[in-house]
């Protein structure tokens, strides 16, 4: 029953997502007919491979090709075998700037109108649209709860008001925290590097002497200044929403200074079984615990918790309760605002996600497409239900929106930069150098596509999506 579950809840999503390319080949369709545009093919998927089915009606052949991820509408202007004359107003380039404009375009709006279409009738019949927040509760400890979250004087039901001073609203935010702020992380502040230097030599006399680069010999026996807690992590926005990783900014520990750290294990005192420099002693005890400072909500009152510790491997041990949090949409008065609130967040995160890209603040290896969009797709509407389905696919027509108005050759907006510049200019671009443009930038957007499902494949192998 899991098996089939799962598998119409896949065959959905990939229905959900056909809808969308459909749509958006139907806006430019529909708008060529409007202006007198004669239309010779109507393609579903790319032309490559089989043709699944074949069908002229009137003049329009409508083909569904095996490789669905794509579509296409062919004018006559495409085949230079065409019968209709060169000056024929049925022909794309006869058309005014304005038309032209307005059949590119096309798809890019109705993209945006399926958008908040889905989203319109899933508040309308689900009486509810998500705010974009998250609640999240402590559950129960778990048999691996460290000593510290046992002592911090956390109770059930407690919300998860804030770590380290930020607020907590996304999902797994309280986990980047507590991941962040392992014990024995391997970096330590240089600064702090530098006081236990100078904390070594004065409990220990016969470093007092001795620079930092200096050797200690073998057999000597170090006493330790008490080890105190490094400073608490603070994560960024980008950090919380999983567009970068968290990079420590400190000073790395050298694989000998962390085996030296482990070896001394927070010890008052460590006989050395070989010529240490001192450097590496001082770095060795640096590397210590990152508090964690959490406040929650209990009961309408915010209270601070003792601070806690993560272990060596960012954890905790406690089981928490995440609850979306929702705006009611039961009446029209409700369910506008709501619609564009939520459209105007999740427009607002996708172009922020893409300046981060342009920017090189994203790697590509960072970037997921088709495969890992179905994947999560299937399991929110396996888990979730079809209506947290639509939302998700309202998002990926919002984003399918704004990737095609970029003013890149060979997609939407590359068009409509090049009909910009026959604006302004008073005569149209070169056609065979837009050919030749586009074409490049059509094999550049394949390899990228051969990319982003490679991430996919690997992303789904390794358990990341």
């Amino acid at each position: 029953m899991v098996f089939l579950h799962t598998f119409f809840s896949a065959i959905i999503m990939i229905l959900l997502i056909s809808l969308l390319i459909l749509v958006h080949e139907l806006g430019h369709f529909l708008a060529a007919k409007l202006v007198g545009i004669r239309v010779d093919k109507f393609g579903f998927g790319l032309p490559v491979g089989p043709v699944l089915f074949k069908k002229k009606i009137g003049e329009t052949e409508i083909m569904i090709h095996a490789f669905l991820l794509g579509g296409y509408v062919s004018f006559p202007d495409d085949d230079e075998d065409s019968e209709l004359p060169k000056d024929s107003p049925l022909r794309y380039s006869n058309k005014t700037v304005g038309q032209r404009a307005l059949v590119i375009s096309m798809g890019v709006i109705f993209n945006v109108i399926l958008a908040y279409l889905l989203i319109f009738l899933t508040g309308l019949i689900w009486q509810k649209l998500p705010e974009n927040k998250y609640i999240i509760a402590f559950e129960k400890f778990a048999p691996t709860a460290v000593e510290s979250v046992k002592e911090s004087g956390i109770e059930k039901g407690d919300i998860i008001y804030s770590v380290n001073g930020n607020a907590i609203t996304y999902p797994m935010a309280l986990n980047k925290y507590l991941e962040a702020s392992k014990e024995f992380d391997g970096y330590s502040k240089q600064a702090t590097i530098e006081k236990k230097l100078d904390e070594l030599k004065k409990i220990n006399p016969f470093l007092k002497e001795m620079s930092a680069s200096d050797k200690v010999n073998k057999g000597s026996i170090i006493k330790f200044p008490e080890f105190t807690d490094e400073e608490e992590v603070k994560l960024t926005f980008d950090n919380l929403i999983g567009l970068e990783k968290y990079k420590p900014i400190e000073t790395k520990l050298s694989e000998k200074q962390r085996a030296l750290r482990d070896e001394i294990n927070y010890a008052k005192e460590y006989q050395l079984k070989e010529d240490t420099l001192l450097i590496d002693i001082a770095a060795a005890i640096s590397d210590t615990k990152k508090p964690v400072y959490i406040v929650v909500k209990r009961n309408g009152e915010e209270v601070k918790l003792n601070k806690i510790y993560s272990d060596r491997k960012g954890k905790i041990g406690i089981e928490q309760k995440y609850t979306e949090s929702y705006k009611e949409t039961k009446t029209i008065k409700q369910l506008i605002p709501a619609v564009f609130d939520y459209v105007n967040y999740t427009m607002g995160i996708m172009m922020y996600s893409l300046g981060k890209l342009f920017t090189g603040k994203v790697p590509v290896s960072e970037m997921n497409g088709i495969i890992a969009i179905t994947k999560i797709g299937t399991e929110i509407i396996a888990n979730s239900g079809l209506f947290q389905g639509l939302l998700l696919t309202a998002m990926i027509s919002l984003n399918l929106a704004l990737l095609n108005i970029l003013p890149i050759p060979a997609l939407d907006g590359g068009h409509l930069l090049f009909l910009l510049i026959e604006k302004i200019t008073g005569k149209p671009v070169n056609k065979e150098f837009i050919e030749k443009l586009s074409s490049v930038f059509f094999y550049l957007l394949i390899a990228l596509m051969v990319l982003i499902i490679y991430n996919d494949i690997h992303s789904w192998v390794i358990g990341k999506i």
